[in-house]
């Protein structure tokens, strides 16, 4: 094993857990038996972005991925759910809570390199996971976007997380333009149970974790279990006298998970089963009382005097499932084959509110103006089938080796919309009499927003990896993958690792990719009625291929299309500092956005289209942006001995840049680019996340005592206003956080961690809540707005 990655292992298992990885075998004699090769060729991985079987690493590979064990996170971390957890590890990786943003409160979406969520491929034991049946339409992260639902999974659970650096389209298929998460969870024997407990400095949003594993042997092989309780309170960040709620969303998860591994005839099955129920529930903006202009339009003087805050209330169920066999053809070939199905459900509840227009019907009949105070909303689904059949084979002869491998996929999906009940979303006394339709906070979908979409895919990849010579490798694959929605796709990648010396490996890539466009973005479909200066305005946003948006000009939805290019180096300059840099940059064309309303005043051609379709304006979903993302990616690690204990210490920092290089309408928007995607949408899409992030870990273990101390640097943000130009947009300046905890080992096997999360209580720069997305004095940008918060946890092995 080379210093470089022997020193990264070591110092990333103290810092965040787990043993190092086990030193590398020899490709030839790890896949023959064959004599030893010479220990300067190239190692080969079996990690995320690689096909060959048998050896694992965390940096030698033609590409740059982060190799993060999770032991010690789900043990000792400050944050209680694994986007947090990364959050505060990877700088390229992002994931922001949400608050005054609908669904997207309830859901915590997560992406790398400041790209979409729904541009980064998650995967579970290298097997595609699904994505939530959310799109997200609100916020200042992700809009438009859908993405997977990282905090479905629980922590202890989790042995690793690989963080593929790259687009691997070609690799791996369709949204693996930003980089691909792997996610690979336990299969040890032994069992293990963790209490955790926390809250913030104002003694709110206080968190209960209750989590237990357990490897148990069965059938010759081991069955992993894992149970979680995680209750997450709701904190409030509102000024004295608003009564909004600002903060956390309430959360309330409870979810099991099974991974296990047995022989079976000349092969291993393997199953991963997983389950999640979520309640939560996310306060919506406040309606004011009497002497409010909210009466009668959005409130009702006999139900809420004194005005109230809707809740959003969201029941979440995702169910998770792989099933596989593994084996030999022959004494050569290597076989994989799976079945993966993955759903996600989520149904809105929405309490505390009323329908105005009911209470308004209500008291013009002589009554007291009374509504219904809770409304089933409806909701939406999402389910996702894979198969996969895989072969690899290591050819010794061919060069210095050779590792061929290919594959096929079939892939089916369906998107569901469920219309909730008439009183969420009727105006019983009529367009423009008194009050609003529907409930507040969150307008039911109507019947004609239901919708039951399918399609289906097919794919085929070879990958081969090469030992070229001695010191260098050469990886290549090709992917063809077929919808039946859009059409057909071909991508390519070609990467490259030199040993130039020891301690030193040079490495760079070049990929095409693609994403296709999401059923939720192509079918997702909800009508509200707006005011617009007192008229009463319905409000469409139109599924691609409906009559609104066929009478608007609006194609049909197909794939983003992405290059990228990455070229960086691992050097040891000693033998306790290990660093890695790697630049990138990544083209899109044609990435898919949320328009801005077009109506009879921005657009009068189509307003009066619109009107005669009996819709006063109209959102679409559209391919219609290029953008170009670019950066450096730094990692440097020590290990050190510091009077009679080790300090380990770990720098990571992403710096990168999200530019709209391009704005193209359709035929009939021609002209209109600036409704298409105003400055706000724009400044959404390039500054959602920090321009730069980094953190900086001290971990110093003396006898019992383990002392953490990490350092988090959130770069500056921009974003727009409501108001627009020439109202200043938002600017959030750099901030630096700080989290310490110490760690007290009673045993080997019981320990005792007690610490702090933004110790130093630093918040978002303050703007103006009147140009602000959610309506506060700061986005839920950077870390949050929360402040600072404190925990303990208690974890003991059996």
């Amino acid at each position: 094993m080379s210093q470089p990655k022997q020193l990264r292992q070591a110092v990333l298992a103290a810092l965040y857990g787990g043993a190092a990885l086990a030193a590398l075998a020899p490709s030839a004699q790890a896949q023959t038996g064959e004599a030893q090769v010479r220990a300067d060729v190239v190692p080969t991985v079996s990690v995320v972005g690689s096909r060959r079987v048998g050896n694992a690493s965390s940096t030698e590979t033609p590409v740059p991925v982060d190799f993060i064990p999770l032991t010690k996170v789900a043990e000792q971390g400050g944050q209680f759910d694994l986007a947090q957890s990364l959050t505060y590890i990877s700088p390229s990786f992002n994931s922001t809570r949400q608050t005054g943003a609908d669904g997207a409160d309830l859901v915590d979406s997560a992406a790398l390199r400041g790209l979409g969520s729904d541009q980064t491929l998650v995967l579970v034991n290298g097997k595609r996971r699904h994505t939530v049946a959310l799109v997200n339409l609100f916020g200042a992260r992700n809009r438009g976007n859908t993405g997977t639902d990282m905090n479905a999974i629980p922590l202890l659970a989790i042995k690793d997380v690989q963080v593929l650096r790259d687009g691997a389209a070609a690799q791996y298929g369709s949204d693996a333009i930003a980089g691909v998460l792997n996610i690979e969870l336990k299969k040890s024997l032994g069992c293990e149970t963790i209490l955790g407990a926390g809250e913030y400095s104002k003694h709110d949003g206080k968190n209960y974790l209750a989590s237990a594993y357990c490897g148990v042997a069965m059938a010759d092989g081991v069955l992993g279990i894992t149970g979680e309780y995680a209750n997450r309170g709701r904190s409030n960040r509102a000024e004295a006298g608003n009564p909004r709620i600002i903060g956390d969303t309430q959360v309330k998860n409870q979810t099991v998970y099974l991974n296990g591994e047995f022989p079976a005839g000349p092969g291993k099955f393997y199953l991963t089963a997983g389950a999640q129920d979520r309640d939560a529930s996310s306060g919506a903006w406040a309606r004011g009382g009497i002497g409010s202009d909210d009466i009668p339009s959005r409130n009702s003087a006999a139900m809420y005097p004194d005005g109230f805050v809707p809740f959003i209330n969201g029941t979440i169920n995702d169910r998770y499932a792989t099933f596989g066999y593994r084996s030999t053809i022959g004494d050569d070939w290597h076989m994989d084959l799976s079945q993966t199905y993955g759903s996600n459900r989520m149904r809105y509840d929405i309490t505390h509110t009323l329908n105005a227009s009911i209470a308004n019907l209500d008291l013009s009949k002589g009554g007291k103006g009374i509504s219904p105070n809770a409304f089933d909303a409806g909701g939406f689904a999402f389910r996702q089938l894979t198969t996969n059949a895989d072969f690899s084979r290591f050819y010794p002869g061919v060069l210095q080796g050779m590792n061929a491998a290919f594959g096929f996929e079939y892939r089916k999906e369906n998107y569901q919309i469920f219309a909730g009940e008439p009183g969420s979303y009727i105006d019983a006394d009529g367009v423009g009499v008194g009050g609003n339709a529907g409930s507040q906070g969150f307008p039911g979908f109507q019947p004609g927003d239901a919708t039951n979409r399918n399609r289906h895919s097919q794919a085929a990849y070879i990958d081969v990896e090469t030992d070229v010579t001695q010191r260098f490798k050469l990886q290549t694959a090709v992917r063809y993958e077929h919808f039946s929605d859009f059409g057909s796709t071909v991508t390519g990648k070609l990467a490259g690792a030199f040993k130039a010396a020891d301690g030193v490996l040079l490495r760079a890539s070049a990929s095409t990719g693609f994403r296709a466009p999401s059923l939720q973005q192509a079918y997702f479909s909800s009508t509200f009625t707006d005011f617009i200066s007192g008229v009463p305005m319905d409000v469409v946003l139109a599924p691609n291929g409906g009559k609104v948006a066929n009478a608007a000009g609006i194609p049909k939805l197909h794939e983003e299309k992405s290059k990228s290019y990455t070229a960086g180096m691992t050097w040891s300059p000693t033998t306790a500092t290990s660093i890695t840099a790697d630049l990138y940059r990544i083209n899109i064309d044609g990435r898919i956005v949320l328009s801005g309303r077009f109506d009879a005043d921005n657009y009068p051609a189509l307003g009066a289209t619109l009107s005669a379709l009996g819709v006063g304006q109209a959102q679409f979903f559209v391919n219609s942006v290029d953008t170009r993302t670019q950066g450096l990616d730094l990692t440097v690690s020590n290990r050190a001995t510091l009077g009679e204990g080790k300090l380990n210490t770990y720098l990571a920092m992403n710096i990168g840049k999200t530019e709209v290089t391009g704005v193209h309408a359709p035929a009939s928007l021609k002209g209109y680019e600036d409704v298409l995607l105003s400055e706000r949408e724009r400044l959404f899409i390039e500054q959602g996340g920090p321009r730069h992030k980094a953190t900086l870990d001290f971990d110093y273990t003396l006898g019992r005592l383990e002392t953490d101390f990490k350092v988090i640097h959130f770069g500056p943000q921009t974003l727009g206003t409501f108001s627009g130009p020439p109202v200043p947009n938002q600017h959030y300046a750099s901030k630096t956080s700080a989290d310490l905890a110490f760690t007290w080992s009673f045993t080997d096997k019981t320990r005792l961690t007690v610490g702090g999360t933004n110790i130093f209580n630093v918040h978002p720069t303050v703007q103006n809540p009147d140009e602000t997305d959610n309506g506060f004095k700061y986005e839920s940008v950077q870390f949050g707005l929360n402040g600072a918060s404190y925990f303990a946890r208690l974890s003991h092995k059996f």
